[in-house]
């Protein structure tokens, strides 16, 4: 293993991280609504426990009502249900051949927590990229015991790596105040 391999792997671990904030982040609900919101309910299909979207479609009907049309007219109840008891305080309504799941509009008091659940999504991303820096480093180290890289290599290596962390936190915090502008804002 080479020092160009080990910043390549930190570099590449880092950018999971961010990109596992992103994907988290868009999970955190706003004051509108948006399709991605219900792709974490899980619908009862044929005995089997289904991501929602595979058993139906959503759409977006305004800025604050989805449309939910299952693709089988029997599973109608069951996708309604399943709606209704996520963990999203959503209260669907059937509306002939398809839900109807306004968005309530979001208090101070929820968008606060909201804005909690962020910050700690993001400490929990900082961890990551940490974990990835102590393991690079620790790399380093093992290849200058073993007499593969000089000291000097190590410490510029070492470097590198920080300014690697520098950026993934400074890219992070970015995510996280759009976040947070988006989750205030009424």
């Amino acid at each position: 293993m080479s020092v160009a391999d080990v910043k390549k792997n930190a570099q590449d671990k880092m950018a999971k991280s961010i990109e596992t904030l992103r994907a988290n982040l868009a999970k955190v609900r706003t004051g509108r609504a948006h399709p991605g919101l219900l792709d974490s309910v899980m619908v009862e299909y044929y005995g089997a426990p289904t991501q929602l979207s595979q058993v139906a479609n959503v759409t977006l009907i305004d800025a604050r009502t989805l449309g939910v049309q299952p693709y089988e007219k029997k599973m109608l109840n069951t996708v309604e249900k399943a709606i209704r008891e996520s963990d999203l305080g959503l209260n669907p309504s059937s509306f002939g051949e398809m839900i109807r799941v306004p968005t309530p509009a979001l208090t101070e008091e929820r968008r606060k927590e909201m804005v909690k659940l962020c910050k700690s999504e993001a400490e929990d991303a900082k961890i990551a990229v940490r974990n990835v820096r102590r393991d690079a480093n620790e790399q380093l180290k093992k290849l200058v015991k073993d007499k593969s890289i000089s000291e000097d290599d190590e410490r510029r290596a070492s470097d590198d790596i920080q300014k690697l962390t520098d950026k993934a936190v400074v890219d992070i915090d970015k995510l996280v105040a759009e976040k947070e502008k988006e989750v205030m804002t009424v």
